[in-house]
Formats: structure tokens, C-alpha cells, sequence
């Protein structure tokens, strides 16, 4: 499996889904390169952006299981 490198941007609307977000993730770190969050109080939300390099079922399954989490998007750019 040839790994690729891709950005996953995240949109946080629900709060009360930031722990799990942050587990879910947690269980993907080794293939996050970086990230970069930055909550957006004016319209009580978070913008998280996810950089990987990983196979590509994993970039999907990443992405399946953030958008199981209340309030969460998430969407995928690859290189």
C-alpha cells in the first residue's frame, strides 16, 4: 500500500464533541505530519486542519469516523 499525502479539513460545530474528536485522532497520530486548530468564537465553532501521509483507506477511515461525531465535517484535499 503506496501512502499519500493529504489534508483533512475539520469544522467543529458541537463542543461537547472535542474529546472524542481528539481520541479519535489520537489513534491516527502516526500518520498526522501536523495540525492546526483554531476556534473561531465569533461563530462558536473550531476550524481544524489535519495534514497526513498515510494509504488511502486510511485517510478514509479517518474521515468516516470524525463525521460519526455530532457536529463534526470534515472533507479531504490529497496531493
Amino acid at each position: 500500500m503506496e501512502n499519500k499525502l493529504a489534508v483533512v479539513a475539520i469544522i467543529v460545530e458541537n463542543p461537547d464533541s472535542v474529546r472524542a474528536l481528539n481520541e479519535t485522532l489520537h489513534e491516527y497520530s502516526s500518520y498526522i505530519i501536523g495540525r492546526m486548530g483554531i476556534p473561531y468564537r465569533a461563530k462558536q465553532l473550531s476550524l481544524i486542519s489535519i495534514a497526513l501521509d498515510a494509504p488511502e483507506e486510511v485517510i478514509q477511515a479517518l474521515k468516516h469516523r470524525l463525521v460519526e461525531h455530532d457536529g463534526v465535517r470534515a472533507e479531504i484535499v490529497e496531493a
